[in-house]
C-alpha cells in the first residue's frame, strides 16, 4: 500500500522519467538547417526578377571525435542514478513506514498496560469504599487509593492519546482516511538474531542504493569528461544549395553550390568544460568515500544499538518482569487480608507498572534498532 500510495515515492519516480526523457534527447541528432539567399544588383535598369539570385541551401552539422556517444552513455548513467535514487527514497520512506507502525504496536501497548493498572485500582477502590461505610479503614486511606486511581485513569487518557497520535502517522504515511480503522496483524515481538558485523558491512556496501547512486554519478561525470574533450575537436556543417538567377544574370543561370565549415580551434579549445569536468569527477570521488564511510559507521552503530538493546531485552525477560508482577499480586492479596500497608500496595503498583513500561519500551528500542539496522545495511537481516 505504501509503494503504491505515498506522494514522496511517487515524486521520487518522476526522477526517473526525467532522466529517460534526458537520454532521450541525448540521442538525437543536430536538425538539419534550411536557408534562403537573395542578391541583386540595382544598376543599369536592373531589378529582383531579372537580375537577382535566388539561392536556397540546406546545411547539417555532423558531430566529430563520438560526442553523441558520450551524451547518451553520461544520460545512461544519469538514468541509472535516478533509479537508484529511487530505490534509496524507498529505503528511507519505507523504514519511516516500519517504525510508525511499530509506534502505534508500542502506543497501544503502553495503553493496555494503562488500562489494566486502571481496572484493578478500580477494584481496590469499590472494595475499599465499602471498608470505610463499615468502618475497617480511615478516609485517608481511601483517599490515598482514589488519588491512585485518578493517576492510572489520567495515564490511560494520555495513552490514548499517543495510539491516536501513532495512528495519525502511518495513515498519513500509507495515504489512508483517518476514518480508517487500522487492524494490525503483528505484534512487538522478541526474535534474538545472530548477526555477522564484517557480513553485515560488506552487504551494506553492495546493497545500499545511496551507495550506487554516488557511483553512477562517478561513471556518469567520467563519460562528461570525454565528452569534454571530444569537444576540442571542431564539429564539421556540410552544406548544399541551388542557385537560380534571372535573365540578365551570369552566363550560368542555374548553378548548385556545395560548401563545408570547419571552426578553426585556435583559441577556444573547450579548455575550461574539461577543467570543470576534471573538477567535476573530483567532487564525485570525494562524495563516493563520504558515503562509504557513512555506511560504514552506520551499519556499526546500528549492529552495536542491536546487541545492547537485545542484553536489555533479555535482561527483563529473565525472570525481572515476572517478579515485578508477582510482587504486586503478592503484596495486594496481603492488603485484602491486612497483612500489608496501603503504602507497600502503592509502592509495589508503582514498581509494577514501572518494570513492565520499560519492558515494552525496551522491547521497542529493539524492534526499532533491527530496523535501523536493516536501513543502514540496505536489506533485511531475518528478524
Amino acid at each position: 500500500m505504501f509503494l503504491r500510495r505515498n506522494l514522496d515515492l511517487l515524486i521520487a519516480q518522476f526522477g526517473i522519467e526525467f532522466s529517460k526523457g534526458q537520454e532521450v534527447t541525448a540521442r538525437l541528432f543536430p536538425n538539419p538547417v534550411v536557408s534562403v539567399g537573395v542578391v541583386t544588383s540595382p544598376v543599369d535598369g536592373r531589378t529582383l526578377s531579372n537580375s537577382g539570385q535566388f539561392y536556397p541551401q540546406i546545411q547539417q552539422l555532423f558531430e566529430l571525435a563520438g560526442k553523441r556517444g558520450y551524451r547518451i552513455e553520461s544520460a545512461a548513467w544519469g538514468t541509472q542514478s535516478a533509479e537508484a535514487g529511487f530505490e534509496d527514497a524507498v529505503r528511507q520512506l519505507g523504514f519511516a513506514v516500519k517504525d510508525a507502525y511499530y509506534r502505534v504496536q508500542l502506543a497501544r501497548r503502553r495503553l493496555t498496560l494503562a488500562q489494566e493498572n486502571k481496572d484493578r485500582f478500580s477494584r481496590i477502590l469499590e472494595v475499599n469504599t465499602i471498608r470505610f461505610k463499615k468502618g475497617f479503614i480511615a478516609e485517608i486511606e481511601l483517599i490515598r487509593i482514589r488519588l491512585q486511581y485518578i493517576d492510572f485513569q489520567s495515564q490511560v487518557i494520555q495513552t490514548f492519546q499517543e495510539v491516536e497520535a501513532a495512528e495519525s502517522d502511518l495513515r498519513q504515511l500509507l495515504r489512508i482516511s483517518p476514518a480508517t480503522d487500522l487492524e494490525l496483524t503483528s505484534d512487538l515481538e522478541f526474535k534474538p538474531l545472530a548477526l555477522d558485523r564484517a557480513a553485515l558491512g560488506a552487504m551494506a556496501l553492495e546493497a545500499r542504493p545511496d551507495v550506487r547512486v554516488k557511483r553512477f554519478l562517478l561513471l556518469q561525470r567520467e563519460a562528461d569528461l570525454k565528452l569534454a574533450k571530444a569537444y576540442r575537436i571542431p564539429d564539421v556543417t556540410v552544406g548544399a544549395g541551388y542557385a537560380i538567377q534571372g535573365s540578365k544574370g551570369p552566363d550560368n543561370s542555374h548553378q548548385i553550390g556545395v560548401n563545408l565549415g570547419l571552426p578553426l580551434p585556435l583559441f577556444n579549445r573547450n579548455q575550461g568544460g574539461i577543467l570543470q569536468a576534471e573538477v567535476a569527477i573530483q567532487s564525485a570521488q570525494a562524495d563516493l568515500a563520504k558515503t562509504l564511510n557513512l555506511v560504514e559507521n552506520q551499519v556499526d552503530v546500528a549492529y552495536r544499538n542491536v546487541i545492547h538493546s537485545q542484553r536489555l531485552v533479555e535482561a527483563y525477560l529473565g525472570g525481572v518482569l515476572d517478579d515485578a508482577r508477582s510482587t504486586l499480586a503478592i503484596v495486594e492479596r496481603a492488603y485484602e487480608r491486612g497483612g500489608a500497608t496501603l503504602i507497600d500496595l502503592l509502592d509495589a503498583a508503582r514498581t509494577s507498572w514501572t518494570i513492565q513500561e520499560q519492558f515494552i519500551e525496551a522491547l521497542f528500542t529493539y524492534q526499532r534498532n533491527v530496523l535501523q539496522l536493516e536501513n543502514a545495511v540496505g536489506a533485511a537481516i531475518g528478524m
